[in-house]
């Protein structure tokens, strides 16, 4: 199917459920139609060619969850631009190597990440930058501009092999890796979605997680699209308006990250919050607690675990209905159209409950980095995907996910990997060695420890190392204890040994 022709989603939705509302925006309670968002994107779209992007350009975009951001997302479908989605954790440094990279000329980007912008453009002086404005100005040179243009366009012939969008997962090393999702990707995981998880078009579900990540298009906008279902608009999660959602919103579909149900639970209205209506919770992310689980088995949730990451668009696994707390720990099957396998160190397919890397197959599945083709062809071998994760399937054929990969650890959500703040430790001139490793946290789940060692007679505090960490990493990878050692431990052959670390 790589060479048919793509979709233009809400044009086809605006056809077939013209007069259904496709989005609430929370904050405001502004309701769309799919009829009237259609157009609107079509105006983006007009936007879009009127700057002079032409399919396969990229569309770089810094920006917080809106309305807007998510007309820019479909836009891309009707033009053939792919949307560069940029991770506003992520510190300036981090992104100027990401944008130098990716060689874009234009950036959208939202009012809260102007600083971020601007600094962008002061590095690279041709890159144009466009507000994301809902009430913007009409100026040729604003975004404000597409509300003058035409209501109608002709999508531009797109197959399902190209590009969508660019996803920024991290890296062992060095710079985040863009993960490309296509538009068959995209089409497979909404397909698997709502085959599997037994959606339907009256299903209502929030958008919370960042647009930026894979999460945010996936689960559950495009399955709910797909469907002619309503999605509740929320530019972040918010405890309190999150209980809204679930009293007044209708909500039937809920995922989150361990930490987001952890805040839940400890919020004064989780006792008097009515569950009722809520088809499926699923976390994500990061593996969740079981104390977490069991409290909404006690309020009679169908609460699972999910697992998903970047280069396999999101969504892979589906648990049955009631089976979360008899098949604890499990993700349960692979879904409608996806391959699963679990492998040992030569490749060869584990027996049932041996622990061995996840390998996964299907439409969804990335068709590489963005301009990083050794990684791609690491992780993309005989059409399998090899996930650096650690799981196995037990003789009913039930997958349990082990592990992450080795080093890797979750934080809040986002994935941390040890050698990128090792790298960035290892910059600075008074540091002769660095380690880092992950400790519990009772918010974010994991944080890092870090272990480092001075270079000879330096002066150096834990202060200063955080200082010099905080000009060039997102916050969420700042450890949050350092440790000075005399030596870090080795093994016989000279290699670090964490193992042996003080934790």
């Amino acid at each position: 199917m790589t060479g048919e022709r793509a979709t233009d989603w809400l044009g086809k939705r605006a056809q077939l459920s013209p007069g259904r509302v496709a989005i609430e925006e929370v904050d405001s309670g502004n309701e769309t139609t799919y009829w009237d968002w259609n157009q609107q994107v079509n105006q983006t779209a007009h936007f879009l060619d009127s700057c002079g992007l032409g399919k396969g350009d990229l569309v770089s975009t810094l920006a917080s969850n809106s309305k807007e951001y998510i007309d820019l997302f479909f836009a891309c479908t009707k033009t053939g631009t792919v949307l560069h989605n940029l991770n506003w954790r992520l510190s300036v440094h981090e992104l100027i190597e990401i944008m130098r990279e990716a060689q874009s000329n234009i950036l959208f980007y939202s009012s809260d990440w102007q600083n971020q912008a601007h600094a962008l453009q002061s590095e690279f002086p041709e890159l144009r930058l466009v507000l994301l404005s809902k009430n913007g100005d009409k100026d040729v040179s604003s975004f404000g501009h597409r509300e003058t243009m035409p209501k109608e366009y002709d999508q531009k012939p797109i197959k399902l092999s190209d590009p969508w969008g660019i996803y920024y997962t991290g890296g062992t090393t060095g710079t985040p890796k863009g993960a490309i999702l296509t538009h068959g990707n995209m089409f497979w995981n909404s397909v698997n979605t709502i085959t599997s998880w037994n959606m339907c078009h009256e299903d209502v579900a929030p958008l919370q997680l960042p647009f930026f990540h894979v999460g945010g298009p996936n689960i559950f906008l495009l399955p709910l699209v797909h469907l002619g279902g309503k999605t509740l608009l929320a530019k972040e999660f918010s405890v309190d308006q999150t209980f809204d959602m679930i009293e007044n919103g209708h909500l039937t579909h809920y995922v989150g990250v361990p930490t987001m149900y952890v805040m839940l639970q400890n919020h004064s209205r989780w006792n008097q919050a009515d569950f009722s209506k809520l088809k499926l919770v699923i976390s994500g992310g990061a593996p969740c607690p079981l104390p977490v689980m069991k409290k909404f088995w006690d309020r009679g949730v169908d609460f699972k675990m999910g697992y998903g990451l970047t280069e396999a668009s999101g969504n892979n696994f589906w648990l049955p209905p009631g089976e979360a707390a008899e098949k604890i720990g499990s993700v349960g099957f692979p879904l409608f159209h996806i391959d699963m396998k679990v492998v040992d160190e030569e490749g060869r397919t584990c027996q049932a409950n041996q622990e061995g890397q996840l390998l996964i197959r299907g439409g969804h599945v990335t068709s590489g980095y963005y301009k990083r083709p050794k990684a791609t062809s690491e992780i993309l071998q005989d059409g399998w995907l090899h996930t650096g994760d650690i799981a196995r399937k037990d003789e009913h054929g039930y997958f349990y996910i082990m592990g992450r990969s080795k080093e890797m650890f979750i934080s809040g959500g986002e994935n941390v990997y040890p050698a990128e703040i090792e790298s960035a430790l290892h910059a600075h001139p008074n540091i002769a060695e660095a380690a880092l490793i992950a400790i519990p946290h009772p918010t974010w789940g994991e944080v890092g420890k870090a272990f480092i060692v001075k270079t000879n007679g330096a002066q150096l505090d834990e202060n200063q190392v955080l200082e010099f960490l905080h000009a060039r990493l997102a916050k969420y990878k700042i450890p949050k204890e350092v440790v000075f050692l005399e030596a870090l431990p080795k093994t016989a052959i000279g290699k670090l040994d964490k193992k042996q670390l003080p934790v």
